[in-house]
């Protein structure tokens, strides 16, 4: 069965706008709640976390309508990191997970992510299955069996504990200090107190969230006004999450941005060296750089890749008994740990090499010479597919017969926004250019004449 409501990471989009509606939701919480129920008799739960969203608040009361509808407990967690509802769902005996986020999307949009009950993402399968709930329809329970609601308290304290875990007995951070972005998102509490509480000297940005300034020039997706921090205030790093902290991106002590690819590399070296890295391989998506290819290549160790999203590296870690994997955009997958990425976990475990080395931050994110690479973005409109233009389709044959043997081209839907997203790797800095800029100008004429 296909998908028409899911993307790459759940159902995501415009508040108040289909498919993120509150009808939708309603129906999207009775079905999913459906099929979780077990067939025996029991309790059933759910655990509820979301960002900072203004509009987190109409779909969290949606969710829970829908779901306690069909039996579910709902524990709401309210603002806490998107790994914090994974783990949460295993330690609670939960039989489903939801996190209400958009991660690093603007705040007008809203999305939701379901967890199973062993904490990682739904399969596309699963994800089908419920569709078919949703627009068939799903018979509520008896007056009797409905569920009930309760709001948890202390879901992101048991998260901080879990996450602090994570480091050697022992390790902390004295004398360092980090600039923490935390994106005006879920972890504005969570992870300055987690540095804090390790002994790290803090300067906290993106801390006051008011509904509507997620990700709003700020956390990792705009890491600009972090590392203007870190050189202001004379700080030895700078850690930039996202709005719902599954990703990080880093600042050296000299304000340089630092993306998930040079993070990946480093743990992969250092957990091969402790024997540690399962299969030898790390696994990432199309869109990491050839360069860190070539740089584990060099080490003995593989790079094993997936399509965009950081639940299709999750799953190829699952499959290929790996433990460590995540995407250039900054999502850290330690399986070893997390079911999911972590934003925050990745960071610290990026200053306990810091603290074991004694080295600066500049010299553990430069494992190796990224491939130069250009990333350019077109938005389209409704009822637009700029990809099935044959003047589109013409010159991206004509863009992999320039690139090849020199690089490589990669042209992608995204799952999240309705974007189309051109990439080439190419050491010809000219050439590299003059690919993607012509792809980029094609693309927005068809979206233009189409619109």
């Amino acid at each position: 069965m296909s998908r028409k409501l899911f993307g790459t990471d759940g159902v995501r989009g415009k508040a108040n706008t289909y498919p993120m509606t509150v009808e939708l939701a309603v129906a999207l919480g009775a079905a999913v709640g459906r099929h979780f129920r077990n067939e025996h008799g029991g309790v059933h739960r759910v655990v509820i976390g979301k960002d900072t969203r203004l509009s987190g608040y109409m779909f969290e009361n949606a969710l829970t309508a829908g779901l306690t509808s069909t039996g579910m407990n709902v524990l709401l967690l309210g603002p806490v990191p998107t790994p914090a509802v994974g783990l949460l769902t295993t330690s609670m005996r939960a039989d489903l997970g939801i996190m209400i986020s958009a991660s690093h999307n603007p705040a007008d949009d809203n999305g939701i992510k379901f967890f199973g009950p062993d904490g990682f993402k739904l399969s596309d399968a699963v994800e089908a299955e419920i569709e078919g709930l949703v627009e068939g329809g799903v018979h509520a329970a008896q007056p009797q069996n409905i569920g009930r609601a309760k709001r948890i308290d202390d879901g992101r304290f048991r998260y901080q504990e879990r996450i602090k875990g994570t480091l050697p007995s022992g390790l902390r951070l004295d004398g360092i200090k980090v600039v923490v972005d935390c994106a005006n998102g879920a972890a504005y509490k969570t992870a300055p107190e987690v540095l804090w509480e390790l002994g790290a000297d803090v300067v906290p940005l993106g801390t006051n969230p008011n509904g509507l300034n997620i990700n709003d020039k700020c956390g990792s997706t705009h890491p600009q006004a972090a590392a203007e921090a870190v050189v202001a205030h004379g700080a030895d790093v700078g850690l930039c999450l996202d709005g719902d902290a599954d990703r990080i991106i880093l600042i050296d002590e000299t304000g340089t941005v630092v993306d998930g690819d040079q993070i990946m590399a480093l743990l992969a070296d250092r957990w091969a060296e402790e024997d540690r890295l399962k299969g030898g391989a790390l696994v990432a998506t199309v869109m990491s750089n050839l360069g860190l290819e070539r740089f584990l290549d060099g080490r003995g160790l593989r790079l094993e890749r997936t399509a965009v999203g950081d639940r299709y590296v999750v799953e190829r870690m699952r499959a290929g008994g790996f433990n460590l994997g995540g995407e250039q955009s900054g999502h850290i997958v330690m399986t070893d740990y997390a079911t999911t990425g972590d934003g925050l976990m990745a960071g610290l475990q990026f200053l306990a090499e810091m603290v074991r080395t004694g080295r600066r931050a500049s010299e553990l994110t430069r494992s190796f010479a990224p491939v130069p690479q250009l990333l350019k973005n077109v938005r389209f409109g409704p009822g637009v597919a700029p990809l099935d233009s044959e003047q589109v389709k013409a010159v991206i044959r004509d863009a992999e017969a320039r690139l090849a043997g020199k690089g490589r081209l990669l042209i992608r839907k995204s799952g999240t926004e309705p974007l189309i997203r051109v990439m080439a790797e190419c050491e010809d800095d000219a050439l590299l250019l003059s690919v993607v800029d012509g792809i980029v100008a094609e693309v927005e004429a068809v979206a233009r004449t189409e619109a």
